[in-house]
């Protein structure tokens, strides 16, 4: 009788034997696969969590999203004013100021890489002045420029020096202007952009960081006894490290997936909203400055990029403090 019992008790682990915690219990009202998470999913510092790394996204998100749109627009206000050069011909006492202009056009087309030619009629340069000065006023009286826009030829390289000599020779009151200025200054206004942009990622990236520290540290200070009793009982250091691991990772990607959709969502309301105002002034203004509102690809894969980083930093920066607590409970 007795060796019958004996027979049907099933052999116990001694705490020499590596303990498994993702083997299935035999049998018992204690049995349960799977098994329970160390971590709960649904705990309020989960929740604020995942609240918190949204909201570092869709800042980050953002930011990548409007770097990408200034960029685009100062590529492309590079591209249009590069394509242009301005001859100005003031008017001067004892000179014809429209023989002068009509000089100037026909060196400019003599020029090589030109592709065309045109003139600013009187009318059309008091024009340009009414923005500062005022509509409604006669402006006959003044001594306004006249403006001629030269367009360069596709992948020409014109010689600037020499049509300035042309100039200088045959009207002395012209003067050539091919906007290397502002182009300097829109690439000198396109990088600050992608410094600002990098250095609030960076920021963002940091406060995750903290936030997930905090947030680790308290979930191993809630769970210091479950974790003390699986290192009793055989488990390793690498599978605690890895359930936690797994819980923040899924937790940042929610998280990340929430503010980069957010983010997806405000631009695509900034483009409809654009569209819809199109043809107004204002519409004019924000289009010259910042485009359609269109992140286009590479604002994208950015945000999405974004989203993979948060869960990764989420990730690895709690795997960092839990091996750091195991190593003192050790």
């Amino acid at each position: 009788m007795m060796g019958v019992c004996m027979s049907t008790i099933e052999p116990v682990k001694t705490m020499a034997e590596p303990w498994d915690a993702r083997a299935p219990a035999s049998s018992g009202v204690l049995a349960q696969w799977p098994p329970a998470p160390i971590v709960p999913r649904g705990s309020i510092a989960g929740r604020s969590l995942t609240a918190v790394v949204a909201i570092m996204t869709f800042l980050a998100a953002v930011t990548a999203g409007a770097v990408t749109m200034m960029v685009g627009s100062a590529s492309d206000w590079q591209s249009a004013v590069g394509r242009e050069v301005t001859i100005q011909v003031r008017p001067v006492s004892g000179r014809n100021i429209d023989a002068d202009v009509s000089a100037a056009i026909a060196i400019a087309r003599a020029a090589a890489g030109i592709a065309d030619v045109r003139a600013y009629t009187k009318k059309q340069s008091e024009q340009l002045v009414e923005p500062w000065l005022g509509s409604g006023l006669s402006l006959s009286a003044l001594p306004i420029p006249r403006m001629i826009v030269v367009k360069l030829a596709a992948g020409a390289a014109p010689d600037f020096a020499g049509l300035r000599a042309a100039l200088a020779a045959r009207v002395p009151s012209a003067s050539l202007d091919d906007h290397r200025g502002w182009i300097d200054r829109m690439r000198d206004m396109a990088e600050a952009v992608v410094v600002v942009g990098i250095a609030i990622l960076a920021l963002v990236v940091a406060v995750t960081v903290l936030s997930v520290t905090f947030a680790t540290r308290g979930a191993m200070a809630t769970n210091r006894p479950i974790v003390e009793v699986l290192h009793y009982v055989g488990a390793t250091d690498g599978f605690v490290a890895s359930q936690f691991q797994r819980h923040f990772l899924l937790l940042g990607f929610k998280g990340g997936t929430i503010g980069g959709g957010m983010a997806l969502l405000l631009f695509a309301m900034l483009g409809a909203a654009n569209a819809w105002f199109s043809g107004t002034a204002g519409s004019e203004e924000t289009t010259a400055l910042f485009g359609n509102f269109s992140i286009g690809v590479a604002g994208y894969v950015a945000i999405l990029v974004l989203v993979v980083l948060m869960a990764v930093v989420t990730a690895l920066t709690s795997r960092r403090i839990v091996n750091q607590t195991l190593e003192s409970i050790d």
